[in-house]
């Protein structure tokens, strides 16, 4: 393969991750939109029944109320971990997909989370999962979460294969 077609592919997945990221963060400020809209000063909506339900809560913190009404901190630390993700990403120092799907999942979510503080002064966060006690999440914090433990659970994977492959090479 020549080094165009290495170039012309390597714009092609960017130009896809570009646009991925895109959908993933529209579809997070659609949905918080319509929560803001619909659920404000509103009861919970019960979805499915001592099992989840969407209930607004405006959140100047972290996870769990973590760190609340540190908002230009949080906001600035998520705008580093996010710059962080796309410095390493665009340097090329990720090769595998799996990784960098994930990265991409977490600059979609990051970046979610980034426009409320900066535009609200709290992130809108309304998933509320009633059968555990747990705290008040959204879809950016799903993609977040949902990347980094498939990201962990995949360098895992690959660990376990490779120390595998190890042993079956010193053991003829």
């Amino acid at each position: 393969m020549s080094t165009t077609e290495n170039r012309k592919i390597s714009v092609r997945v960017r130009v896809i991750s570009f646009f991925a990221v895109l959908a993933l963060l529209g579809i997070d400020q659609l949905i918080k939109y319509f929560v803001d809209l619909c659920l404000k000063n509103r009861p919970a909506v019960t979805v499915i029944r001592n099992v989840l339900q969407l209930n607004y809560l405006e959140n100047d913190g972290a996870m769990m109320g973590f760190m609340g009404g540190k908002t230009a901190l949080m906001t600035t630390l998520a705008v580093i971990c996010v710059a962080v993700m796309l410095v390493v990403i665009f340097s090329g120092l990720i090769k595998d997909r799996v990784d960098y799907w994930c990265c991409l999942f977490m600059i979609a979510g990051g970046l979610g989370n980034i426009i409320d503080r900066a535009f609200r002064g709290y992130v809108i966060d309304y998933i509320e999962v009633l059968f555990v006690d747990f705290y008040i999440f959204n879809f950016a914090d799903c993609l977040i979460t949902v990347a980094a433990f498939v990201l962990i659970f995949y360098q895992l994977f690959l660990t376990a294969k490779e120390n595998k492959r190890k042993k079956a090479g010193d053991n003829p």
